[in-house]
């Protein structure tokens, strides 16, 4: 399974490498009075709208076209609370947000197997594809498949552990993983050459693994770390 992931990365980088240049270069020019910064603030749920966009931007599975919509949802009606044009609370929204919830359960109980995007559909069952969600919770899974194949793993104010070190990969496996005040560990067998193509903000990605013999079996952990962290060990 080759892939870009290095060129895909690197945009990515600069993407967010520019929004933060720019933030930048707006406190500064507040700081020099040149321009009042301070009434940008107010529309601080933009983030939530940036955030939301990025994980529809790089996910494959059902939970997370989900998560990404309900967090662009929720930043576009704050958003629309503070310009006047509705009312809006988190008394409003959370209700809201439990709805939205217990309808993507009964839509897995209904349907069975995740929905886990065209470029991994069709590959062999079980563990073989991983596709895990965390919110407000934690999730731990042992995955034993002689054959991994890559997935998705989402924590959001949670936690996620994923113990491959029964498993086997062909030749190289991709796993995307969305970190947003959470965390995601997962532990690989001593044979996997780990390669780490994520992108921290206020977060990290830890490697702690010891060099393989060789590089037969590679395992590409890429994503995104939003004020939580990635570790990958054996």
């Amino acid at each position: 399974m080759k892939t870009d992931l290095p060129n895909k990365n690197v945009s990515r980088q600069v993407i967010l490498g520019v929004v933060v240049i720019g933030m930048g270069l707006l406190f500064l020019l507040d700081n020099m009075n040149i321009w009042d910064f301070h009434r940008a603030i107010q529309f601080w749920p933009m983030l939530f709208i940036l955030v939301g966009v990025v994980k529809l931007c790089d996910t494959n599975s059902a939970d997370g076209y989900f998560l990404g919509a309900v967090l662009v949802l929720i930043g576009v009606l704050m958003m629309l609370g503070r310009l006047g044009v509705i009312y809006f609370s988190w008394q409003t929204i959370w209700p809201m947000v439990l709805i939205g919830l217990g309808g993507s359960v009964l839509y897995k109980a209904i349907t069975g197997r995740r929905l886990i995007g065209p470029a991994l559909k069709g590959m062999a069952a079980s563990d073989d594809v991983v596709d895990v969600t965390a919110i407000l919770g934690g999730f731990e899974r042992r995955i034993t498949t002689p054959n991994f194949k890559g997935g998705e793993a989402t924590a959001v104010m949670g936690g996620c552990a994923l113990d491959m070190r029964s498993s086997s990969i062909a030749s190289e496996a991709v796993i995307n993983v969305f970190v947003l005040f959470g965390g995601i560990t997962i532990k690989v067998p001593p044979d996997w050459t780990v390669v780490l193509h994520g992108t921290p903000i206020m977060g990290g990605f830890d490697e702690k693994t010891v060099q393989p013999p060789d590089n037969s079996k590679r395992l590409i952990v890429r994503g995104y770390a939003i004020m939580g962290g990635v570790e990958v060990r054996n």
